[in-house]
């Protein structure tokens, strides 16, 4: 058997349906789409989204705006005249904070420089504002950033 005598098998390929051909091919003069309206007419009938005359759910449904950032970091804010009250053997830690009921152990803490710092403090923290930084040190502390 060669390339040009293969056929398909019988009752695979059916004949295409030729509509408006006459009234004797079964689909002739309104070739199947009823008598008139917009569906009868030739052109490109009616959109993907249109619902019948009733709002469509595109304009039905409310409409978000703006957007979540994914990569966010959520830290929890401690004010440097806090710290005093959470300190144990000089330090403040997460997990000195934790132990007290302040933050959640897995939280990340960040220090603000509301407030007055007292004592000489070595703080451990995820990130640090600037006033902060600086009352700690005048104050003779020191800040570890904890990555």
């Amino acid at each position: 058997m060669r390339q040009h005598e293969m056929r398909a098998p019988l009752g695979s390929r059916k004949k295409v349906r030729r509509l408006g051909r006459g009234i004797s091919a079964g689909q002739g003069k309104t070739a199947g789409r009823g008598t008139k309206g917009q569906l009868a007419r030739t052109g490109p009938g009616l959109p993907g989204w249109f619902e019948g005359g009733q709002t469509p759910i595109h304009m039905r449904i409310p409409k978000m705006r703006g957007f979540k950032n994914r990569f966010r970091v959520e830290f929890v804010a401690v004010n440097v005249d806090q710290l005093a009250n959470y300190e144990v053997d000089g330090k403040v830690t997460p997990d000195t904070l934790a132990a007290k009921g302040l933050v959640r152990p897995d939280a990340k803490v960040k220090v603000l420089g509301d407030g007055v710092v007292g004592d000489k403090l070595e703080v451990h923290a995820h990130a640090v504002s600037a006033t902060a930084k600086q009352k700690i040190e005048a104050a003779g502390g020191s800040i570890v950033l904890i990555k």
